[in-house]
């Protein structure tokens, strides 16, 4: 959680800098060639800024619900936040392993998944040894919680 919340606050600083410096210089230069009306590159930044101050406002709010989550409330028995999950799909008869993360640090090539997906949300609150359904748009499939190690577990 750490790591994301720093690296949501590099990109803010990154957004910050980019309208406080850069913009202003460049909706200058802008101004200079005249006509606003019929200017391409007054538009153009006049577009980036209002992109970056939304992008700004998202940053700050995903900071500041990342500030209340309670690390000391995440279930220590049950695949919450964080959590390192192997399920046995009976199916294949294969394993497959996922970290639930937050939304910022899914990557499904890593077997990030993010808790709030719908694969996150059935596992979500398991146990190991229970069973978990997963239901896709290609259906729907069954796989046995075999191994959690919880947040408070994890090592890396």
């Amino acid at each position: 959680m750490i790591d994301v919340r720093k690296k949501l606050q590099e990109e803010l600083n990154v957004v910050e800098h980019e309208l406080r410096v850069e913009l202003p210089k460049e909706i200058l230069r802008a101004r200079e060639l005249g006509d606003l009306s019929e200017n391409a590159e007054y538009k153009s930044a006049k577009e980036r800024q209002s992109y970056l101050e939304g992008r700004k406002a998202q940053l700050q709010q995903r900071l500041a619900a990342l500030s209340l989550v309670n690390m000391d409330k995440i279930p220590t028995d049950r695949a919450a936040y964080g959590s390192k999950v192997t399920l046995y799909e009976y199916e294949t008869e294969k394993e497959i392993e996922y970290r639930l993360v937050s939304p910022e640090e899914s990557d499904i090539s890593r077997g990030f998944i993010s808790i709030s997906s719908p694969i996150g949300r059935c596992i979500a609150g398991k146990m190991a040894g229970d069973t978990v359904e997963i239901v896709t748009p290609a259906g729907s499939k069954e796989y046995e919680l075999r191994s959690l190690v919880t947040f408070h577990e994890a090592e890396d």
